[in-house]
């Protein structure tokens, strides 16, 4: 059985009930970490800004920044996992403007689905040029109550109805029954364009291969999840994120 398969045969078991089987939460304190000596800021090209750098990565992740950047992030991140929308509600502008913007740090989301309304989502965010990549995913958690209000206001008809469709048509159905395909259109994707990504069940496919294979490699538990210069943290706050950032020399 596919990755794909196995999201969607246990999002049709019980399609809406989004909980937090794999959006967790550590409180763990923030270790010493490692020190280094101040970082001097590095300047962008002429006539380019770090913060509006963005590239779409092998690994199927966007990175916004400085490619050669001496601190590098990675986030694994779900669109229905809470506190990812906590840490993006957090840390997104501080994280853009003042470490991502100096060149000393770079910044990755690889998105990690968790269900098939992740999925739908993630296609939507990914629908854009890279450069709207970040701004749309911080819209969507914005969204996020509203997507399972939305969502779950529908009854359960239309619910089991979306979600036994075929591929090509059950991403448009999902966009239309959770309203995000209303929510990105108003941000600037066209409708048309927001059906033709939700329709390509090949990118669906590929999202969930991707997290499969992230989840293997880095024994991924819950989300969000970071690695800091390639080592997995045992935290997943702002809080100690930026405190190891600037222990790391961004200050």
């Amino acid at each position: 059985m596919t990755a794909f398969r196995r999201i969607l045969l246990s999002a049709a078991l019980a399609p809406l009930a989004l909980g937090l089987a794999a959006c967790g939460s550590k409180e763990d304190a923030a270790p010493a970490g490692p020190t280094g000596e101040p970082i001097a800021r590095i300047a962008p090209p002429a006539g380019k800004s770090w913060a509006e750098t963005v590239v779409i990565t092998p690994e199927g992740g966007y990175r916004m920044g400085n490619p050669d950047a001496p601190i590098k992030i990675v986030e694994f991140a779900s669109l229905t996992c809470s506190h990812c929308a906590e840490f993006a509600e957090a840390a997104s502008a501080e994280l853009r403007d003042n470490f991502v913007a100096s060149g000393r740090v770079s910044y990755e989301l690889r998105n990690f689905v968790r269900d098939a309304i992740d999925i739908t989502a993630t296609q939507l965010t990914q629908c854009g040029t890279p450069e709207t990549f970040f701004a749309l995913t911080d819209q969507v958690f914005a969204y996020q109550a509203g997507i399972f209000e939305k969502a779950q206001s529908a009854s359960k008809e239309q619910q089991q109805a979306a979600f036994s469709l075929p591929p090509a048509q059950r991403g448009p159905a999902l966009g239309e029954l959770t309203g995000l395909t209303e929510y990105v259109t108003a941000r600037g994707i066209s409708k048309d364009q927001a059906n033709a990504c939700l329709a390509d069940a090949a990118k669906a496919e590929k999202l969930a291969a991707q997290t499969q294979a992230a989840g293997e490699q880095y024994q991924i538990e819950g989300t969000p999840t970071f690695l800091l210069n390639g080592q997995k943290t045992d935290y997943n706050t702002w809080d100690k994120l930026k405190a190891d950032l600037e222990r790391l020399g961004a200050r």
